[in-house]
Parts: structure tokens; sequence; C-alpha cells
């Protein structure tokens, strides 16, 4: 490696065995309004994964280089830019596994300079779909229930969060007992425990949830759907059993539920630039406080990025797969 050479992380879309590591020219010097980012840590979400099986919404030409998101520290500015070497700072666009970029300093959300770099590589998709699912879908107000499966997931957990934050009351959907306590511990008001063959799922007290999220498909949704109120929307935003969600036709008539999806990058090309500053605003600040944030399992330098990939795809792992680059010293 030189100082004009980096690594790359490179996939086709064909497997997830299908990724190679590559040396590549560094990015241009940036010219104006532009900075360069010496990436820190970067993070393997399902999405990317499903990016390098190609059976993600969009499939990139190959070969490409994967990853939504990270964390980064400014190495070079060029003219008429408010920030300057050694900040902290969040890009915006994607293809993050790699270990420098140049981009537009607009493209940027500026950090402290004391942010956990781990919590902060994984800030742009899971806390931004928890809070976004969680005030753009359907206006909700403190003391509502919002219900979700798969919740011990990194966007579950941030649900958590951000909905004990907001004054919801959140109740979770787990298939593993395991699974449950973490859950309470992070102040998940009710934690059920359900293998999907079982009773219908139930509230407290009969209660109802006015919002349900999704990250399962098939018939999961549809037993989540049961502890919905009617008029009630649930939202479905992954497909972990590989099947489209489903609710039945008594739900979707006569209990008038609404069954809708949600895709970040969808909510990025409508929301406009001033809600999302004031979305990633609230969590910056959330982030700084320690009222946000998800579980880290393993971190792997971005030279082994086929174990990181392999580890990331491993069933029943307890938090996120990280990749570091040159740059971390941490």
């Amino acid at each position: 490696m030189t100082e004009n050479t980096i690594h790359a992380v490179e996939a086709t879309g064909n497997g997830l065995k299908d990724i190679v590591v590559v040396t590549k020219s560094a990015p241009p010097k940036p010219g104006p309004g532009e900075v360069t980012v010496d990436l820190l840590v970067v993070t393997i979400n399902p999405a990317d994964l499903l990016m390098l099986e190609g059976r993600y919404g969009v499939r990139p030409p190959a070969p490409f280089i994967p990853g939504s998101e990270g964390v980064g520290r400014i190495s070079a500015v060029g003219e008429d830019v408010a920030l300057k070497v050694g900040d902290i700072v969040m890009p915006m666009p994607g293809n993050t596994w790699v270990e420098q970029i140049t981009l537009p300093g607009r493209h940027v959300v500026p950090l402290a300079a004391t942010v956990d770099l781990d919590q902060a590589a994984m800030l742009k998709a899971n806390p931004a779909t928890a809070l976004v699912m969680l005030e753009d879908i359907i206006p909700m107000q403190a003391g509502d229930w919002v219900i979700m499966n798969a919740a011990n997931s990194a966007v579950g957990q941030n649900v958590v969060k951000v909905g004990h934050a907001l004054g919801l009351r959140v109740a979770c959907v787990v298939r593993r007992a395991a699974a449950a306590q973490a859950l309470r511990d992070l102040g998940a008001e009710v934690v059920i425990v359900d293998d999907g063959t079982g009773a219908a799922l139930l509230l407290p007290g009969g209660a109802k949830a006015r919002l349900g999220l999704d990250a399962i498909g098939g018939a999961a949704t549809e037993r989540l759907a049961a502890c919905v109120a009617d008029g009630g929307t649930v939202v479905n935003y992954g497909l972990l059993s590989g099947e489209s969600p489903r609710l039945s036709a008594h739900d979707l008539v006569f209990r008038g539920l609404t069954l809708r999806g949600f895709w970040l990058a969808s909510w990025f090309a409508k929301a406009g630039p001033s809600r999302i500053k004031q979305v990633y605003g609230q969590l910056v600040t959330w982030l700084d406080e320690g009222r946000i944030g998800a579980k880290v399992d393993a971190r792997y330098p971005i030279g082994k990025a086929a174990e990181a990939v392999a580890h990331a795809a491993r069933e029943g792992r307890d938090g996120k797969v990280l990749m570091t680059t040159r740059f971390y010293t941490g």
C-alpha cells in the first residue's frame, strides 16, 4: 500500500462468497465544495447481504463496491467548505466498503469528536429506519402502542430505544426466549416469545397497537396484525422469511387494516433536505446522549471482508458485524 492507493471490497451480486478485496487508486483530491473522508468503521447490514446475493431492490452493474453506511475522518477539504481536516463525519451516500472517498461536503453529517465510532458507523440506516417508521407513517401520540416482530434485530433494538424516547409503548415479538430479557432491559414494555405456531398474539389487557412493524413477511405478517387495532397500519420493511407479506381478507375488508411497505432509500428520495436534516439532527443528539445504539458482535479488518460477511450471515449472531480500515486506530 502507498499513499496513492487504497483497499476496497468489490462484489458481483452473484453470492456472498463472490467478493474480493482489491487495491485501487486513491480518490481525486477534493475540488470546490468537496471533502475527502478516510473511512474508519463500516457496517454490514442485512440489505448489504441481499445486495451481494443479487436479491435487493436494485442490482448495480458488476463489479460494485457494497456498503451503505460508515463513519470517517476528513483528511482533505476543498474551497468553500465549512468543515475542516480532522472532523468526524457520517457519509450519506453508499458504497462505503472502501478506505477513502471524495464527495460533496453537503453529503456528510458532522459528528462530535468524542462520538463512539462503532455506534456512529451504524447511525445512518437502522436508527433512521426506526425513527421514520415511528414518525412518518401515521401520526403517533405518546402512550400509543407499537408492536414489531424480529425485535432483537438492530432495527428492532432501535425501535425500542426511539419509541421510548418518543413516549410510545413498545411490544416486541421474538422467536427465542434468550432474546426477551435483553429487550426488556432496553425498555420494551412487553416481549412475546412466539415461534409462529401457537395461539394468536395478544397485548396485555386487550390493548391494540396503532402500528405494526413487520420484518419477516409471510404468515408472520398476519400474526402481527392480530395485535393491531381496526383501522391500524402494518408496515413491512423486511422479508426474513423469504415470503411476501400477507394479510387475510378479513383483516383488509372487515377490520380496515392497511398494509404498506417501507424502504429507507425511497424515503430519502421523497423526504426533502429539511426533513432529512431534522431526522439526523435528532439521531445525533440521541447518540450523544447514549439513548440509541445497537450491540456489536464482531469487528474485522477490511482485508478480511469475506470472513466478516460470512459472520454477518450467520444465524443467531448477537449484534452487528463491523469492518475497520487502516485509518482506524481505536
